[in-house]
C-alpha cells in the first residue's frame, strides 16, 4: 500500500477495506471511502458534488480522495504495473464513483481508459509503457475523436495528418471538446491521413508526454455542457505539430480498424458504469415513496413504477455484465452484443428517469442531499455518450451485421459457455490485443432459443414459471421474425441502407436484452441463489422489455410485482445496490 493510500485508509473501516461477498477490495475500500452520499456534512456526499455541478467546478476534495486512492492503477493492465485484470471488477470499482456523480467517474479518469485502449490494443512496447506511466504517476490520457455523423460537440470537426519525407507527419486541426484538454499528459489523437473516406482513412497517433518538437498546441478556455458540468471540456488546436514516425500507433491507417476494436470498451463499461447512478435514483424514489407512510409500504399506484425501475436496472445490468464478461471470455464474438448494450440502455435509462420522476414529484426538483442528485443525473446521462451520437455510433455498429447474422448465426450459432451469465464469478485476464471487429457467432441469440426450449419444459410448473415460458417464447419468435426480414437486407459491403434496418435494429437489441436475462436467471437459479434465483425478477423485466416490442403479453402475475416490490423495499432499508451484487452500501 503507498502512503497515499494508507493516507485514505485511515478514515475507512477495516472490514470495508477487504470486500464483503466477493465484492472486489477496492471497490469497497471507495464506497467507505467516498461515504455517506446523503450525509450533508460528508465532503464527498450529494450536496457537496451538487454545489460543485452549480459552481460549473471540478470537486477537488473527491478528486484528491481518487487520487490517493491510486484510481489511476485501474485503467492500466496489470502485465504493465496496474491492477486492470477483467472489466467487469473495474466496472464494479468504479460504480460507487458513478453512483455519486457521473461527470467526477468521467472526469478523473474513465476517459483516460477510453483513450489508452488503443495503445493497449495495438501500441509497440514503449508506447504501452510510457502511456502506462502517466497514468500509475497519476497523469491524464485524452481522446481526440475523429468526425462522425451525427456529431455533437465532442465529435465534430478532426485532426489531419500530413507524411513528411522522414516518415513522420505534421498535425493540423482542432476539436471545439476534449475532456480534461488543458490537464492531460497525453493525447491519443484519430487523425486523418488518407483524404479519402473509408476504413483506411485515419490513424491513431501519440502526442505526449514528451513535448512536440515544433509547433503550436493550443488549449482554449473551458467549453460549457449542459450536463456534466463539473467536467473539464476544453478545446485544442493544433498547427503545425511534428511528430515522429514512432508515433503511430499500429500501422498508418488503422484508425478505424482500432475505434472498432477499442470501442468496444466503452460500450459496455459505460452503461455498466452508469447504471450505478440510476440505481442512486431509484433509491430516492423508494425513500419519496414511503416517506411518512406508517407502515413503510408505498401506495399502490407507485408499485409498478417502483418494480419496473428495479427491473430494468437488473435487465440493463445482466446485459452490461454480459457484455463486459463477454470480452474477457468470448472476445471474438463480442463485437456487435457490445454494440447492444449501448445501443439498448439508454432509452431504457431514459424512460426510467421518467417514471421515477412521477414518483418523486415535488422532491425532482429539490436540491437538498437526499433528492438533489436526480435533475443532475437527468442532465448527465445524455453527455455521458447515452444520447443521439452515441446511438448512432452503435447502429452503426449492428446495421450492416444483420443480414449476415440473419443467414449464419440465428438459430444455429452453439450456446456460450455457462460463465459468461455468472457475475463475480473468475475471469480469465483480459487481453486488449485479443478484441475483434468482426465475428460468426451470435451467442446470446443460441442461449434465448435453447433456453426457452428448457422452459417449455417447465410450463405449468407453477404461475411464474409458466408466465416466464410464454415470454420467452415471444422473443424466439420475435427473433424468427427478424430472421425473415433481416435476411432480405444488403450485406456488410451493401452500398444501399434500407431504413427499416434501423428499426429491426432496435429490436434486435431488445431480443438480445432478453437473452441477457434469461441467461442470468438460469445461471442464479442452478446455483438456488435467492432472489435472483426466483423467476420473479425475470418475468417483469421480460414483460417491460416485450411490451417495448410492442407484443401482446398477459398481465404479469400479481405474485412476481409482489416479490419484486418486496425486494426493492428491503434493499432499500438494508443498504444494499439495486444491480445484480446487491452490494452493501455506505448509507
Amino acid at each position: 500500500m503507498t502512503a497515499a493510500r494508507q493516507t485514505v485508509a485511515e478514515a475507512v473501516p477495516a472490514q470495508a477495506a477487504h470486500g464483503t461477498g466477493g465484492e472486489p477490495e477496492q471497490a469497497a475500500f471507495l464506497e467507505a471511502a467516498l461515504g455517506d452520499p446523503f450525509d450533508p456534512g460528508n465532503p464527498h456526499g450529494q450536496l457537496a458534488l451538487l454545489r460543485a455541478d452549480d459552481a460549473r467546478a471540478v470537486p477537488e476534495a473527491t478528486e484528491a480522495l481518487l487520487a490517493e486512492a491510486d484510481l489511476g492503477a485501474e485503467f492500466v493492465p496489470h502485465d504493465l504495473g496496474g491492477r486492470l485484470t477483467d472489466l467487469e471488477r473495474l466496472a464494479r470499482v468504479l460504480r460507487p464513483v458513478f453512483r455519486r456523480d457521473l461527470a467526477l467517474g468521467y472526469g478523473f479518469g474513465i476517459t483516460s481508459l477510453f483513450a489508452a485502449s488503443s495503445v493497449w490494443t495495438a501500441g509497440d512496447d514503449d508506447q504501452r509503457r510510457a502511456v502506462a506511466r502517466v497514468l500509475l504517476d497519476g497523469g491524464r490520457v485524452s481522446i481526440v475523436h475523429r468526425q462522425v455523423a451525427h456529431a455533437n460537440a465532442i465529435l465534430r470537426n478532426e485532426l489531419a495528418a500530413t507524411r513528411t519525407p522522414d516518415g513522420g507527419f505534421v498535425l493540423n486541426g482542432r476539436k471545439d471538446a476534449v475532456i480534461n484538454a488543458d490537464r492531460t499528459d497525453v493525447f491519443v489523437t484519430y487523425a486523418r491521413t488518407d483524404a479519402q473516406d473509408g476504413p483506411g482513412s485515419h490513424s491513431v497517433l501519440l502526442l505526449g508526454p514528451e513535448p512536440p518538437a515544433s509547433g503550436r498546441v493550443r488549449r482554449s478556455s473551458r467549453v460549457e455542457t449542459s450536463g456534466m458540468r463539473g467536467a473539464r471540456f476544453c478545446g485544442i488546436e493544433l498547427t503545425d505539430v511534428a511528430l515522429p514516425a514512432s508515433a503511430v500507433v499500429g500501422s498508418v491507417g488503422e484508425g478505424v480498424s482500432l475505434a472498432l476494436r477499442s470501442f468496444q470498451i466503452s460500450h459496455c463499461l459505460v452503461p455498466g458504469t452508469v447504471v450505478a447512478g440510476v440505481d442512486g435514483v431509484l433509491r430516492q424514489a423508494v425513500r419519496a415513496a414511503t416517506e411518512n407512510r406508517p407502515d413503510g409500504q408505498p401506495a399502490r399506484r407507485r408499485h409498478k413504477a417502483l418494480t419496473g425501475v428495479f427491473a430494468d436496472l437488473l435487465a440493463c445490468d445482466a446485459m452490461a455484465v454480459t457484455g463486459l464478461r463477454a470480452l474477457s471470455l468470448v472476445p471474438r464474438d463480442a463485437y456487435v452484443l457490445a454494440a447492444a448494450v449501448k445501443y439498448t440502455m439508454p432509452d431504457l435509462l431514459r424512460e426510467d428517469l421518467d417514471e421515477m420522476a412521477a414518483v418523486l414529484g415535488a422532491r425532482g426538483y429539490d436540491r437538498g442531499p437526499h433528492y438533489g442528485g436526480f435533475q443532475k443525473l437527468a442532465r448527465d446521462l445524455p453527455v455521458a455518450g447515452l444520447g443521439h451520437s452515441g446511438t448512432a455510433v452503435c447502429q452503426a455498429v449492428i446495421v450492416p451485421q444483420l443480414s449476415t447474422l440473419a443467414r449464419t448465426a440465428w438459430f444455429r450459432s452453439a450456446e456460450p459457455p455457462a460463465e459468461l451469465f455468472s457475475p463475480g464469478a473468475p475471469l480469465p485476464a483480459f487481453d486488449h490485443r485479443r478484441l475483434a471487429h468482426s465475428g460468426t457467432d451470435d451467442l446470446l441469440s443460441a442461449t434465448l432459443v435453447a433456453a426457452a426450449e428448457r422452459l417449455d419444459a417447465t410450463c405449468g410448473r407453477d404461475p411464474l414459471h409458466t408466465a416466464l415460458a410464454r415470454l420467452a417464447r415471444t422473443f424466439v419468435d420475435e427473433l424468427r421474425v427478424l430472421r425473415a426480414r433481416c435476411a432480405a437486407l444488403p450485406g456488410p459491403d451493401g452500398a444501399a441502407f434500407d431504413p427499416q434496418a434501423c428499426v429491426l435494429a432496435d429490436r434486435y437489441a431488445l431480443v438480445l436484452a432478453a437473452a441477457a436475462c434469461l441467461g442470468v436467471w438460469e445461471g442464479r437459479a442452478a446455483g438456488g441463489d435467492g432472489f435472483l434465483a426466483g423467476p420473479a425478477w425475470a418475468v417483469v423485466a421480460l414483460g417491460r422489455l416485450a411490451r417495448r416490442l410492442g407484443a401482446q403479453v398477459p398481465d404479469v402475475p400479481a405474485e412476481a410485482e409482489a416479490s419484486v416490490l418486496a425486494e426493492v423495499l428491503e434493499r432499500c432499508r438494508k443498504g444494499r445496490s439495486f444491480d445484480l451484487y446487491a452490494t452493501r452500501l455506505a448509507g
